[in-house]
């Protein structure tokens, strides 16, 4: 028996396509999740291996304090207050995330600075952080780089971040910090990192 097939039975895991991912951005006023908040969402589903962008949800943020809101990520996001003023609270928003975080896997590009936000978001409205499993996007980069190096003379590094990692696996570039457009660049990029590390199970990307 071949040893992939010991390592099923052993470690059984779900087929990647069997199993629903959302790609998800935020856009921040800051990068500190607790005095910062979230201002954008964006959020795009894979179901068996394609991006559904049809079923996508994005939204702006209306956070409490308006007037008190920092102004350093306007610089990235261009977001302004003013735009904010008509948008659903973070309640809201946020009901509308948790019930697609119930539904798979959440996909994120530098997870520990989303997860953050998200996760201070939950306490802040009192609600039960739903524990989806979570891949990010920068430990497959790391781990196909470590690949790399086992069977290539000197293989070039791999930049981490999200433009530059498309742009090294030849993905088309779009327009940064915008959520929704981060979330479906997201989703492109795990695709081809799957499809080079030759993953087909999700304890293979975690």
């Amino acid at each position: 028996m071949p040893l992939t097939d010991w390592l099923d039975r052993l470690f059984p895991s779900p087929d990647l396509d069997d199993l629903v991912f959302w790609a998800l951005d935020l856009e921040t006023s800051g990068l500190k999740a607790g005095p910062d908040r979230i201002v954008s969402v964006g959020m795009v589903p894979i179901r068996r291996g394609v991006i559904k962008y049809g079923a996508h949800f994005h939204s702006f943020v209306r956070p409490p304090e308006l007037e008190r809101l920092s102004t350093e990520g306007i610089r990235a996001h261009h977001i302004l207050p003013a735009e904010l003023e008509t948008a659903p609270p973070l309640a809201d928003v946020l009901t509308e995330i948790d019930r697609r975080l119930h539904e798979g896997v959440l996909l994120l590009h530098f997870a520990a600075l989303d997860l953050a936000f998200l996760k201070d978001a939950y306490r802040r409205q009192a609600r039960r952080w739903p524990a989806p499993a979570v891949v990010d996007t920068v430990a497959l980069i790391l781990k196909l780089q470590q690949r790399l190096e086992q069977w290539t003379p000197n293989p070039t590094p791999m930049r981490t971040s999200l433009a530059e990692s498309r742009a090294a696996l030849g993905l088309p570039a779009y327009p940064g910090h915008d959520a929704l457009s981060d979330a479906v660049a997201t989703a492109e990029l795990f695709l081809v990192l799957r499809q080079r590390m030759g993953a087909g199970k999700l304890r293979h990307i975690r």
